[in-house]
């Protein structure tokens, strides 16, 4: 089927999704004021996203025989917004380099289905960092 570093770059991309997922939502719970008001839906939002994200990358893990993971890399929450939308930014730049490699990995094995399910998320990480990218820049 594939390599065992394709399994592992997979489990690597679920544990990024579920660690900006719960990130997300609790920067979306925990900020207020002002500016936190004009952003918590969309923290909410793409939190929602990174998680559909994270269970269709282990049910294509799973179909490929490996076994997703159920910890997430380490959750980063911040004291402030720009603090956490400085992380946020950091860690959709840190998806898009990885998505990117898992997409020429898995064309380079002849795995059409999972370079297909990597180019649709590689969209949303690209718009989401675009949307962090564009409150960060309001921010400063």
């Amino acid at each position: 089927m594939v390599s065992k570093e394709l399994l592992e770059l997979l489990n690597e991309a679920i544990a990024s999704e579920m660690q900006v997922s719960i990130q997300y939502m609790w920067q979306h719970v925990q900020w207020s004021g002002v500016k936190g008001l004009a952003v918590k839906d969309t923290l909410r939002s793409i939190a929602i996203q990174e998680m559909k994200h994270a269970e269709k990358i282990a049910e294509r893990l799973y179909y490929l025989g490996g076994k997703p993971t159920t910890k997430p890399k380490e959750i980063f929450v911040g004291e402030n917004l720009k603090e956490m939308i400085e992380r946020d930014v950091k860690d959709e730049e840190t998806a898009i380099t990885l998505y990117k490699k898992i997409i020429k990995k898995a064309l380079d094995e002849g795995d059409e289905v999972t370079a297909h399910i990597f180019r649709e998320i590689l969209e949303d990480e690209e718009d989401h960092h675009d949307t962090f990218t564009t409150i960060l820049e309001d921010l400063t």
